[in-house]
């Protein structure tokens, strides 16, 4: 069980965990998952660090098949600047390795800002805390456990 999950339990949330084989010769963690999990990829939501200005870590969650907007989530923090945070640091920080990261259960927590299209489906799915392992929560307990704030953070494939 990682933090993610024993997280999620201890607060009476409801959620699904899946776990599949990860490959590490697949290209894109959110991509995998989407495959093994038999989902549209635009309901998988991947979780960023960046370190804002001021030198503090805020996180992004976007879909998967999405970049992160950068200026939209340094505005939406009410910052001048986002940039991608280190990956050690990251890993540091949250205690989950890269590909992982999951936005429940880290170890410092930080400013949580989620893509607003997370709203429009019941259900989204995000790391559960490691490689191959995926949490499926409505977008709206997500917001909650964590205080995020709901921004259009997300950047679309053309």
């Amino acid at each position: 069980m990682t933090p993610s999950i024993e997280l999620l339990r201890s607060l009476g949330i409801e959620h699904d965990v899946v776990e599949y084989h990860h490959d590490p010769a697949h290209g894109s963690f959110g991509m995998e998952a989407a495959e093994a999990l038999g989902v549209e990829a635009d309901s998988i939501f991947k979780t960023l660090m960046v370190t804002l200005d001021d030198g503090s870590t805020a996180i992004g969650i976007v879909p998967v098949i999405c970049t992160l907007d950068l200026k939209g989530l340094a505005a939406a923090a009410g910052a001048k600047r986002a940039a991608m945070t280190d990956p050690d640091e990251a890993e540091r920080r949250s205690g989950y390795v890269v590909g992982g990261i999951s936005p429940f259960g880290q170890k410092r927590p930080s400013p949580t800002f989620l893509d607003e299209w997370a709203m429009a489906h019941d259900q989204i799915h995000c790391s559960g805390g490691r490689r191959g392992l995926e949490v499926g929560v409505a977008p709206e307990d997500l917001v909650s456990v964590l205080d995020a704030a709901v921004a259009p953070i997300a950047v679309w494939p053309i």
